[in-house]
C-alpha cells in the first residue's frame, strides 16, 4: 500500500484539497480577504486537471458563472467572505429554485460592511439561513479543524450532488489561515458522489419531473435541451402562474432537505454523557472550548461540548435532548447571539441558555468559556 500524503496546510488550502478530491472541475470568483488562497489554489490546480478556473468582475459574476459550469455538467465551487457572501444572496436563491448543486465557501470576517476584513468572525450564521428571500432549502457545514476543511468540503459537494442544491462551507479567518498536518485521503478512501442523471430519451426529459423527489439532472450540451428560470416553473422548467403547482415546487424542494436531515446532520459530542453544563459552539471558538471542557473537568466540574458539523439544517433534536439533561447551555459565538437564539427556541425553556459574545476581532478564549460556564455550577 502506498505511503499516504501529510502535508502542513493552511485551512483555505485544505478546502482546496478537497474540492480537488471531490471532483470539482470548475471555479469562478472575486478576491476578497480572507479567502483569496482558495481562489488562488483552484486557479494553480484546476488547469493541470482539465478543470476550468477563471476570475470574473465581482462576487456576483463568479456565483453566476458557477451556476452556469454546474449546469453544464461540472462540480462547481465559489469562495468568499463577508461583504461578497452578501452579494452572491440572490444567485444562491437562484440556484435554490432552480435546484442546482453548487458549493458556496464562505471565510467569516468581522461586519458589517468592510468591517475588520483580516479579523476572525462568526457573523454569517443567519445571513446562510435567511440571506436570500422567500423559503428555500438550507445545508451549511461548519468544520472546526484543518483537516475537517478538507472532508467537510467533501462532504459538501456530496450534499450539493445529492440534493440538487447549493450547500455552504462555513469557517472563519481563524481556520482559514491556521496550518495544521493534514493526511490526504486516497482515492476511494472518502465517499464521492455524483448527480443523478436521466435514463430516458432526451425528448422524454424534464428537468423538474414531478415523479422525482429530486429529478436527474442532465448537463447542458449533452443531448437533452430544458429551461432554466428563476420564475415559479413546471416540470418543463417553463414559467407558470398556476397557484397549486407553484405551492407544491416550494414545498417539494423544502421537504427534500428536512425529510433527509438525519443524514444531513452531523455533531460531535465531548463528555456530554455524565454532564451537567453543555457548551455549543462550532469552528475555532469549538477549538477553545474543547480546551476548556478538559479544563473544567479538572477541576470535577461535569462540563461537556456539543459540537455542530452542520449548522443548517439546525441540530434541533440534538440540542432539545441535551436540553433535558443539563443545568445549563452555554453558546460562545463571535457575533451578538446568533445561535444562541436558535439554542434558546429549541430548549423550550428546559434548561438556562446563556450567550457569551464576542465582536471585536479577537477569539473567544478558554478562560471566558471556563468562567461562564463555573456561573451555573
Amino acid at each position: 500500500m502506498a505511503e499516504k500524503k501529510k502535508k502542513l496546510l493552511q485551512g483555505n488550502e485544505a478546502c482546496v484539497e478537497g474540492a480537488i478530491y471531490a471532483g470539482c472541475r470548475f471555479y469562478a470568483g472575486y478576491p476578497i480577504t480572507p479567502s483569496t488562497e482558495i481562489m488562488e489554489g483552484m486557479s494553480v490546480r484546476l488547469p493541470k486537471l482539465g478543470g476550468k478556473f477563471i476570475q470574473m468582475e465581482d462576487e456576483i459574476g463568479g456565483i453566476a458563472a458557477a451556476l452556469g459550469g454546474s449546469l453544464a455538467g461540472l462540480k462547481s465551487m465559489t469562495a468568499t467572505s463577508g461583504p461578497g457572501f452578501s452579494l452572491k444572496q440572490e444567485c444562491i436563491g437562484y440556484a435554490c429554485l432552480t435546484e442546482i448543486p453548487l458549493v458556496i465557501v464562505d471565510v467569516m470576517r468581522g461586519g458589517p460592511s468592510t468591517g475588520y476584513p483580516t479579523g476572525p468572525s462568526q457573523s454569517d450564521i443567519m445571513q446562510a439561513k435567511w440571506g436570500t428571500h422567500g423559503d428555500h432549502p438550507v445545508i451549511a457545514v461548519t468544520p472546526s479543524t484543518v483537516p475537517e476543511i478538507l472532508t467537510e468540503t467533501v462532504r459538501a459537494f456530496n450534499l450539493a450532488e445529492q440534493f440538487r442544491t447549493p450547500v455552504m462551507v462555513l469557517y472563519d479567518e481563524i481556520l482559514g489561515h491556521m496550518r495544521e498536518p493534514v493526511t490526504i485521503p486516497s482515492p476511494g478512501e472518502l465517499l464521492v458522489e455524483d448527480r443523478a442523471k436521466p435514463e430516458c430519451k432526451p425528448e422524454d426529459y424534464h428537468p423538474y419531473d414531478d415523479k422525482f423527489l429530486i429529478a436527474p439532472l442532465a448537463p447542458f450540451g449533452s443531448g437533452y435541451r430544458f429551461h432554466v428560470t428563476g420564475l415559479n416553473h413546471k416540470q418543463d422548467g417553463f414559467p407558470t402562474n398556476d397557484s397549486k403547482i407553484i405551492r407544491e415546487n416550494n414545498e417539494r424542494i423544502m421537504r427534500k432537505v428536512h425529510i433527509n436531515r438525519e443524514s444531513i446532520w452531523k455533531n460531535e459530542e465531548v463528555m456530554l454523557d455524565d454532564a451537567e453544563v453543555a457548551i455549543f459552539t462550532i469552528g475555532s471558538t469549538a477549538r477553545s472550548a474543547r480546551f476548556a471542557v478538559n479544563e473544567l473537568r479538572k477541576s470535577g466540574i461535569k462540563a461537556g461540548l456539543l459540537r455542530p458539523l452542520t449548522i443548517w439544517p439546525f441540530p434541533d433534536r440534538a440540542v432539545a435532548e441535551l436540553s433535558n439533561r443539563v443545568k445549563a447551555i452555554i453558546v460562545p459565538e463571535m457575533n451578538l447571539g446568533q445561535m444562541t437564539l436558535e439554542v434558546e427556541r429549541c430548549a423550550k425553556g428546559r434548561c438556562a441558555v446563556e450567550g457569551l459574545f464576542r465582536v471585536d476581532g479577537e477569539p473567544i478564549t478558554p478562560s471566558q468559556i471556563f468562567h461562564e460556564v463555573r456561573k451555573y455550577l
